[in-house]
């Protein structure tokens, strides 16, 4: 396969002393690397099926709208879901189509950092990518830390469902939470082993869709009407309006289509990520919607108590609903169970995308301490150390529900908002620069494209403002809202580290195409004489 060549691709980070391969002895997929500057670190383990699988298993859009139940059902009821997931199913086709173009183009394990930087003008280049990468490293470990709750919750709300006489206190949800952030860390500690842990991750979520999907319905005592699907506005949210009851409650279905860039980071992993990366970006959004919808219609067509989802002493009321369906405590548990299942895939798949997002991120010197961050165990073939202070922070950010029962909806909200907010810069970057100056990847969808760049920036923007309102109303220090303090925290960080270390170590445009250009001219030479 031949790749086209141009100063679009002769970009990245200052090789290793001892990186002075010829480049002919490379194959095609590591040249285009060697192009962009970079040494081919990680070996290429995954298939299209595979990286599809940790695409899917992140974003798993049925087990985001199982999980994300307790924060939206309140906020519409089965209109929120039904119809929420065609709006932002829809959106995030653009969201796709976005990645995927820049995917293609520029097929890089950095992502969205690494298109900032050689999109944007060489004024600002260096901060835009700074900024991004930081957005997307922290939006990955928001998400881990809302699958790791939501799974905790699942298996504390099963026990509960067993034992009717327990009460839930957040230490319960919290113990369970760390135990689920520590599997999914020993599952990504030997790089071998994740494409096929990915592939059967992909499998048993949809084999436990199937299985759901079917029993539900089939054993379910009564059935709600269509009308109750389709047309029952639900509002106990406090908030007079019911709009922004409505908007504040697509944060669930918006939660189920997050974390569409996840596929980008495992560029160096897979051989024509040009056309890979894309199939796995459209194929997990395609897959969820259907997944999705057609779950949740099943659902709320077999519940026959809304009010006793609201007041579940679970907590969790999709089990409730899975109770009232089967009228059985453990085959209530036995489905719930399958939807863990799936959650400690998604975590798996959680934990290999932030450990990329952190080591990428870290080997052109956006993270402090990035020699230490910026290493791959050659053995293990994982970036331990990334994954290693990643996990760890995770871990750290659990402690937040000890204060909060909201912080479940906080932690969702940071999830989504950062990571649309690293789509929007290098898009932006991409609009100002003009689409056709730059080289074209063989995902490159013209006038589609330009309107789903659009699409993508005023999406961000509606949910950075609309998505900080609090949940409910009135709003006292136990329900309220504190996205807006996670944003302040995030950005308080990124601007010391910035003034401190960023502006005058961080390995950015200018810096990165003089270093390359030196040694590619370095290895003509070798190959010369």
């Amino acid at each position: 396969m031949e790749h086209e060549m141009d100063d679009d691709l002769n970009i990245g980070r200052a090789p290793s002393q001892d990186y002075n391969a010829d480049l002919k002895s490379l194959d095609s997929d590591a040249l285009v690397l060697a192009g962009m500057g970079y040494k081919q670190d990680m070996k290429r383990n995954f298939s299209v099926w595979s990286v599809l699988g940790v695409g899917f298993s992140l974003t798993n859009s049925w087990f985001g709208i199982s999980a994300a139940l307790v924060t939206g059902i309140n906020s519409g009821g089965p209109i929120l879901i039904v119809y929420g997931i065609i709006i932002i199913a829809l959106i995030s086709c653009c969201v796709g189509i976005s990645l995927s173009e820049l995917a293609s183009a520029y097929p890089n394990a950095g992502g969205q950092y690494f298109w900032a930087n050689e999109l944007a003008p060489k004024r600002y280049a260096n901060f835009a990518s700074y900024l991004t990468g930081w957005f997307a490293w922290a939006g990955s470990i928001f998400t881990s830390a809302s699958v790791a709750l939501a799974v905790g919750s699942a298996t504390v709300g099963c026990y509960q469902l067993a034992h009717p006489d327990l009460v839930i206190v957040p230490w319960h949800v919290f113990v369970a939470y760390e135990v689920v952030n520590g599997f999914a860390f020993i599952f990504n500690c030997y790089g071998r082993t994740l494409p096929t842990i990915a592939t059967v991750a992909l499998y048993t979520s949809l084999c436990s869709f199937f299985i759901i999907l079917v029993t539900v319905p089939a054993r379910a005592p009564t059935h709600e009407t269509a009308s109750f699907v389709f047309a029952n506005f639900v509002n106990n949210t406090g908030w007079g309006q019911n709009g922004i009851a409505f908007i504040v409650g697509l944060i669930n279905t918006n939660w189920a289509f997050a974390c569409l860039d996840c596929a980008t980071h495992l560029a160096e992993e897979v051989a024509r990520p040009e056309k890979m990366i894309p199939i796995a970006i459209m194929g997990t959004v395609a897959i969820g919607f259907v997944t999705a919808w057609f779950y949740s219609v099943a659902m709320f067509f077999s519940m026959n108590n809304l009010d006793d989802l609201f007041n579940t002493a679970t907590l969790v009321p999709i089990l409730e609903l899975f109770f009232q369906a089967l009228g059985n405590r453990a085959g209530a548990i036995v489905l719930e169970s399958l939807i863990i299942a799936t959650g400690i895939g998604c975590q798996i798949a959680s934990h290999t995308w932030q450990s990329r997002l952190c080591w990428s991120f870290a080997r052109d010197r956006g993270l402090p301490f990035s020699g230490f961050l910026s290493h791959v165990n050659p053995k293990l073939d994982v970036p331990i150390q990334a994954h290693l202070v990643s996990s760890l922070i995770v871990a750290i950010l659990g402690c937040l529900y000890l204060g909060s029962y909201t912080a479940f909806n906080s932690m969702v909200t940071a999830c989504i908002v950062l990571l649309y907010i690293s789509y929007a810069i290098p898009v932006l970057c991409l609009l100002i620069k003009g689409r056709n100056n730059i080289h074209h990847g063989p995902f490159w969808m013209g006038t589609v494209g330009l309107i789903a760049n659009w699409v993508l920036l005023l999406w961000t923007l509606f949910t950075l403002i609309m998505y900080s309102f609090p949940p409910i109303q009135p709003v006292e220090p136990g329900n309220m809202n504190y996205v807006s303090a996670v944003y302040g925290v995030v950005v308080f960080i990124i601007v010391i580290d910035w003034f401190v270390r960023g502006r005058k170590h961080y390995r950015g445009q200018e810096m990165r195409h003089e270093e390359i250009n030196e040694h590619l001219a370095e290895s003509e030479a070798e190959v010369i004489r």
